[in-house]
């Protein structure tokens, strides 16, 4: 079954890539190793954008890159930081890859067009779909699977700015 923007647990809109770098902020903050989270939208829709704001903030030093035709880059930051891009793999490639270790190593990992790997995502992770929403706005559904992502709800909620 693929995830829906209507499974979404929170709604946030990002004027700006500022604003997107801060909830990429908000989230590695929170990341210990073995956190995933899934990237899905429309080609455009800021997927690569996203994942080098949160590399960053996690202290990555390096410029990163879309990893579209290598499928995986390592980076390290404070932790190690796992960047996937799936968009060209079957379900059995990515099964054969053993990119599902990944989710339980030392690190963080980023997957870019998750949806489509979805048998092979760990049990728990926060699933994060984008949504061009204006020229540099962007419309962002999170919705977390498994309980330490939705703890980390309450803190996008406080930090953001929202009331409950």
């Amino acid at each position: 079954m693929a995830w829906k923007k209507d499974d979404a647990k929170l709604v946030l809109d990002a004027h700006s890539l500022k604003d997107t770098g801060k909830l990429a902020a908000i989230l590695a903050a929170l990341c210990c190793p073995g956190s995933v989270i899934a990237l899905d939208g429309d080609l455009g829709a800021g997927k690569t954008a996203f994942s080098q704001l949160f590399a960053k903030a996690l202290g990555v030093q390096e410029q990163v890159n879309s990893p579209t035709f290598t499928i995986i880059k390592e980076y390290e930051g404070r932790m190690p930081f796992y960047h996937m891009d799936v968009y060209r793999l079957s379900m059995e490639e990515a099964d054969e890859l053993g990119l599902d270790e990944y989710f339980e190593g030392s690190g963080v990992t980023v997957v870019e067009w998750a949806s489509l790997i979805e048998e092979i995502m760990p049990s728990a992770y926060l699933h994060v779909y984008l949504e061009v929403s204006g020229d540099e706005s962007r419309r962002i559904y999170l919705e977390p699977i498994g309980s330490k992502y939705e703890a980390w709800m309450l803190n996008l909620i406080r930090e953001w700015g929202l009331t409950q």
